[in-house]
């Protein structure tokens, strides 16, 4: 019997260099600055001797099966014809409708991991993802920076946000933890705490937060994506929603399949 498919994760080790500058910080849901040009040169690659490539782990109810410790960061998905379009949760419900309705005319399936304030002031839209077969996760209740927070302070932001994924859901969903590329043994423990087994990164990001036109969007996410890539985009954002036909195309023409985080990482988990 051949081998199951391997996720990457990133080594964590304790007294290890603080994680890089936040990657994820749209002008709607608060601070933090945007990657520098190494930011994933930090998230170890399967092929660097810093990885750590492990099984997927079965998966796991949290209700039933609490984690026991810390949870894992996964960044990469197996060596496969798929990627995973995840799509930060936030802005007007009329954008997210825009994008949601290019991705289902395209019967492609995304992941919006939505910030718990945007849930609280549009409750409308949770209902919405979940109706097109779209999942919905976690990016935390306010979309602070959470580079610096202690245990404490991103338990809370984690747990709140992973109530209100539940309240619409039933099921926690996959937690990626915001104002970050790579999440600190503090915000990993605190997912943990959360429920959590897996902390989402990702190893596309073209920084469409930042605005900078659709053309731009398009030419970065092609020019990263690869096999079981997991995809950082964001709603809310007018040129993300003219990328995205183009990213489809694009992502088609190399054989790549956009799919939900569930269906990348199939057997880890959330």
């Amino acid at each position: 019997m051949s081998e199951r498919p391997k996720i990457t994760r990133r080594v964590l080790l304790a007294g290890a260099a603080a994680a890089p500058l936040a990657a994820c910080a749209g002008p709607d849901v608060g601070a933090g600055a945007p990657p520098t040009g190494n930011a994933l040169a930090t998230t170890a690659g399967p092929s660097s001797p810093s990885a750590s490539a492990v099984r997927p782990s079965p998966p796991t109810d949290a209700a039933s099966s609490a984690p026991s410790g810390p949870a894992s960061e996964v960044v990469h998905g197996p060596d496969g014809p798929h990627v995973a379009l995840t799509f930060h949760g936030s802005g007007t419900p009329a954008l997210a409708e825009s994008l949601l309705l290019v991705a289902e005319r395209r019967s492609v399936a995304v992941t919006v991991l939505a910030v718990g304030t945007w849930l609280q002031q549009q409750p409308q839209v949770a209902a919405r993802i979940l109706r097109g077969g779209h999942e919905l996760g976690n990016h935390t209740l306010h979309h602070l920076p959470m580079r610096t927070m202690s245990e404490g302070e991103a338990y809370e932001e984690i747990s709140r946000g992973a109530q209100l994924v539940r309240a619409a859901t039933g099921v926690l969903g996959w937690f990626r933890p915001s104002g970050l590329t790579n999440a600190p043994p503090a915000v990993l423990a605190a997912a943990g705490r959360a429920g959590y087994r897996t902390s989402v990164s990702f190893d596309v990001d073209p920084q469409d937060y930042d605005d900078p036109g659709s053309a731009t969007v398009v030419r970065r996410v092609l020019a990263g994506a690869r096999r079981g890539s997991i995809i950082s985009l964001h709603l809310g954002h007018v040129g993300t929603v003219q990328a995205l036909p183009a990213i489809l195309d694009g992502l088609g023409a190399r054989g790549l399949r956009p799919v939900t985080l569930s269906s990348l990482l199939v057997g880890v988990a959330q």
